[in-house]
């Protein structure tokens, strides 16, 4: 059966890993360990993104060669999963040997079929984000994301015929309406192409950290044309060969990035697997940016986000369940550390800690420590359960936000239970109802658990070992706060 195949971008080595880097990562792991726990097939795909202009300068600003700079941003980024709990299946960078000599091949067989053709290259270029760009998509002069007024470049280049996939790409969109994602940045996409694509250029004769197109050495590959090729290479792709590894994973089923390469995603890569005859993904998916109290994140600013710092303090799974529970995936959102602070200590040591520890506290003192059968006829456990099939809607189409609000939905129903039903009076009146109580309490605090492990899994592998759900009950009874309290 075919793998369930999860991309991020390839991150730009041109500087360590922030909190955008994260968000998307964290956004693929969580699915990946979602469909995992239904039992699906995962093949999860992260990397670095290592050629191109600006990490020859920010190799020669640190006076090392681009490759050795290249080797230990890529070392930063994978000690920055590690330490964020991101499992992935594997770490490709364009930098790796098979990838290069991919990428090479694809470009020689585009070139042959006449997909690719040798010009000469007169207009404005982003070296930021290494983005060629029309005087259209300007504000004020200047490039919409860097905010810096783009170079004039005047080159022998090659192109590559993006023209001739204008009515393909557009039929493509409206016979699979799933494709571009979230609908809301699909009329964005859609509408740039009807205005009509040109040729882009794919190749620089000024640049020498790149891949050197085979045939004609002078030139380097554009770097985005070598780094969107990581989503084949990755999984095993040989042009000419067939590959069973390959078949099983390929197409993605969904491709994450943020919104400021959805374009790339969206046009570019899909235009290119047409030229080569085949699949398309079956999903790219944009999400927004990240601001810092309400200002965009940068370098000069000096506000950019460490995800490690967060960690540090208020723990790894905390900063998992905020990022997602604070703003819908696929919008902007903005970091509070007082937003931070203010839903560790509601929502989690409050909601979710206190509610976990009374129930089991009770366990402990009116059960003798003894984990119950599943409830017969409980409507309290029924009620969580209903609520089962919308959370996973929620989870397969990547509404983290949404499906953590379910969620915590079920989490005040319970904490409301146990307001209203009081089982400390319980415990002197009718100790049968009690125990009835507690019963349902643990298995409604079972599925909490199973449903928020995605996102953190620690707290609900402890919530499970106190719960007895592998059937052994924790020795030590005495449970420490999920969530201590922050002042």
């Amino acid at each position: 059966m075919k793998k369930y195949y999860i991309t991020t971008p390839l991150y730009y080595v041109n500087y360590k890993p922030h909190i955008g880097h994260a968000y998307t990562t964290l956004a693929a792991d969580v699915l990946a360990r979602h469909l995992k726990a239904k039992g699906e097939s995962v093949f999860f795909q992260t990397g670095t993104d290592e050629h191109g202009g600006n990490i020859e300068k920010a190799a020669q600003a640190n006076n090392v060669s681009p490759k050795k700079w290249a080797d230990d941003i890529s070392q930063e980024f994978k000690q920055m999963w590690k330490t964020l709990g991101i499992e992935y299946d594997y770490f490709i960078r364009t930098t790796d040997e098979n990838h290069k000599i991919q990428v090479q091949a694809i470009f020689e067989k585009m070139l042959a079929q006449g997909d690719i053709y040798l010009g000469n290259y007169k207009g404005l270029y982003c070296s930021s984000c290494e983005n060629f760009l029309d005087k259209s998509e300007l504000i004020e002069g200047k490039c919409p994301v860097h905010k810096k007024e783009p170079e004039e470049i005047n080159e022998e280049s090659y192109f590559f015929k993006l023209s001739k996939y204008e009515k393909p790409l557009l039929k493509y969109y409206s016979d699979n309406p799933g494709f571009l994602a979230p609908e809301y940045r699909a009329n964005e996409i859609i509408r740039f192409v009807e205005g009509g694509l040109n040729d882009i250029s794919v190749s620089r004769t000024k640049v020498s950290w790149g891949i050197p197109v085979k045939s004609n050495p002078n030139h380097t590959i554009y770097v985005w044309i070598d780094a969107l090729t990581n989503y084949i290479t990755g999984p095993g792709f040989e042009l000419g060969k067939e590959s069973e590894k390959f078949k099983d994973i390929w197409p993605a089923d969904m491709h994450l990035m943020g919104k400021e390469i959805y374009r790339f995603h969206a046009v570019i890569w899909p235009a290119m697997l047409m030229s080569l005859g085949l699949p398309l993904p079956k999903k790219v998916y944009a999400h927004g940016w990240w601001t810092v109290e309400g200002e965009k994140m940068s370098k000069s600013r000096g506000n950019i986000i460490d995800p490690r710092e967060l960690v540090a303090e208020y723990g790894l799974d905390p900063f998992r369940y905020f990022i997602f529970r604070e703003v819908p995936f696929g919008q902007d959102g903005d970091f509070s550390k007082e937003a931070f602070k203010r839903r560790y200590n509601g929502e989690l040591a409050n909601d979710l800690g206190n509610l976990f520890s009374r129930t089991v506290n009770m366990i402990n003192k009116y059960l003798d420590s003894s984990m119950p059968e599943k409830p017969e006829n409980s409507v309290l456990f029924s009620k969580l359960v209903e609520t089962k099939k919308d959370i996973e809607k929620d989870m397969d189409s990547v509404q983290f936000s949404s499906a953590l609000d379910r969620i915590w939905k079920n989490i005040s129903l319970l904490n409301r239970e146990v307001d209203t039903r009081k089982p400390w009076e319980m415990a002197k009146t009718d100790k049968e109802a009690l125990k009835k109580f507690l019963h349902e309490m643990v298995w409604c605090l079972r599925l909490i658990s199973s449903w928020i492990s995605p996102f953190m899994p620690s707290t609900a592998a402890k919530m499970q070992m106190h719960l007895s759900v592998s059937g052994r009950p924790e020795e030590n009874k005495k449970i420490e706060p999920l969530f201590p309290r922050k002042q």
